[in-house]
């Protein structure tokens, strides 16, 4: 079994999603759609389709977007799991008609997510029901597509975690990020722009035993909806 791993930007690694793959036996082939110059291969074949960050926005003018957001509706066509962080996440809300704009405050760093009583029973967050510190990295957000349930939002942005469909997953946090991920943006010239505008460091190892615990749970869920 292999799913696709779209990524958008070198430093956009896949975190702690890669010890759940291993657990449970999956292959991942990663699409660089960043160095990518021809159309977006025939996805017919994958299991299951995740689509991981960026520094771009989803309404920029590059042609690869329009590659990946038919991949994610041929995907969903197909009853294929698809899992969206951060910009995978608004290419989802996008490719299915939401909104994506810029959000009132750019929300950088450690912050709480909240739970909806929809996430209780949901595949992917049954059983958070306190407050979670997540880290965060994002300057848009998005409305939720139609059909969508909203399960997480924080006190910077409404829509944090979507499901549509069972098995179809947008989250605008970053549960997969390790410590040495987050030292390597908070230093890196694409992310520059974002990093000067902290008011205060960031701490990468602050809240990473507790998220690498919640990304264990979250993760390893997703990859039981693989058929």
């Amino acid at each position: 079994m292999q799913v696709v791993v779209f990524r958008h930007s070198a430093f956009e690694g896949i975190g702690s999603i890669a010890g759940a793959l291993e657990r449970h036996n999956i292959a991942w082939l990663g699409m660089d759609s960043y160095a990518r110059t021809g159309a977006a291969p025939d996805l017919a074949y994958a299991a299951g389709l995740i689509l991981m960050g960026g520094p771009m926005s989803v309404n920029d003018d590059l042609p690869w977007l329009g590659d990946e957001m038919r991949a994610i509706r041929d995907a969903i066509d197909r009853g294929r799991p698809v899992l969206g962080i951060c910009l995978g996440a608004q290419l989802i809300a996008k490719a299915l008609g939401a909104r994506v704009y810029r959000n009132p405050v750019k929300e950088i760093g450690w912050a709480p997510v909240s739970w909806t009583e929809q996430a209780a029973a949901d595949p992917l967050f049954r059983g958070f029901s306190r407050p979670e510190t997540v880290f965060h990295w994002h300057g848009e957000t998005f409305d939720l597509p139609d059909g969508a349930e909203r399960l997480a939002y924080s006190e910077a942005c409404a829509n944090q975690a979507f499901r549509i469909a069972g098995n179809v997953y947008g989250l605008q946090f970053h549960p997969e990020v390790t410590p040495v991920i987050i030292a390597d943006w908070c230093r890196s010239d694409e992310n520059c722009g974002i990093a000067r505008e902290m008011t205060e460091p960031i701490d990468p190892d602050a809240n990473s035993s507790r998220l690498a615990e919640m990304a264990g749970i979250i993760f390893d869920r997703w990859c039981g909806l693989l058929g």
